[in-house]
């Protein structure tokens, strides 16, 4: 009972795992992107409706991009793993001995010998499906990535965190004007852009600090990369 509860705990530890990696993944994304265009049109044209038209325009593209992107490569992950399933199941039934042996030299490693290492091989060799997960895990070093999450749902994740993430620095040039938009929207976002790399960091490192600032200067670099083409490249609005 003990045991079935810790296996629970650790899958839904990576299944949680996965679902925040591709929530700060999209996030992330839709603000960099996003603040730095906007402020590149903003200082440009000086214009509030093109700045929307701009930033609605990269927000839907870019979050489709993130979601095609998500989701061709999670399918190329899932297609990899398969075939070698396929390749292992094979291997097992006409080289039995061969993947046998290569048990016994996992375990070996591990420190089993004698008795106990025959009745350790013995016992995964006597289940095809635990055999197979073996040597998925221990000789391949490969995990199932549709267990936590599937390649569509990762898309619609990453696409869907995209489009909330980009609508944070486009959200106050709804309601102010061009120049308090932009304060507000570097203001805003490098704020998130902290709390976010913050979490991620507390979660993995443990240096939420660093991990925040660093996270923050990203879209510090974003912000000017994009202030500083607009300045150059002025463009008269009739």
């Amino acid at each position: 009972m003990a045991d079935k509860a810790i296996v629970h705990a650790e899958k839904h530890r990576s299944g949680r795992g996965q679902l925040l990696r591709n929530i700060i993944l999209g996030s992330q994304d839709g603000i960099v992107n996003v603040l730095g265009i906007i402020l590149g049109v903003a200082v440009s044209t000086h214009s509030t409706s093109i700045v929307l038209l701009a930033g609605l325009a990269a927000t839907f593209a870019e979050s489709i991009s993130m979601a095609a992107v998500a989701y061709t490569s999670s399918r190329a992950e899932q297609e990899h793993y398969d075939s070698e399933v396929k390749r292992e199941k094979y291997e097992m039934d006409n080289l039995a001995e061969a993947e046998r042996k290569e048990i016994e030299d996992i375990y070996k490693n591990k420190g089993f010998s004698g008795k106990l290492l025959k009745d350790v091989v013995d016992k995964i060799c006597s289940d095809k499906r635990v055999w197979l997960d073996t040597m998925m895990r221990e000789e391949l070093h490969l995990a199932n990535p549709i267990a936590s999450m599937s390649p569509f749902w990762q898309g619609v994740l990453v696409g869907g965190s995209a489009i909330i993430g980009s609508f944070v620095p486009l959200a106050p040039f709804f309601f102010l004007p061009i120049a308090a938009s932009m304060a507000a929207a570097v203001v805003v976002s490098s704020s998130l852009l902290f709390l976010i790399g913050a979490y991620k960091s507390q979660l993995t490192s443990g240096k939420w600090l660093q991990g925040g600032l660093e996270m923050m200067l990203i879209g510090g670099a974003a912000a000017l990369a994009g202030y500083a083409v607009g300045a150059l490249f002025q463009v008269p609005v009739a």
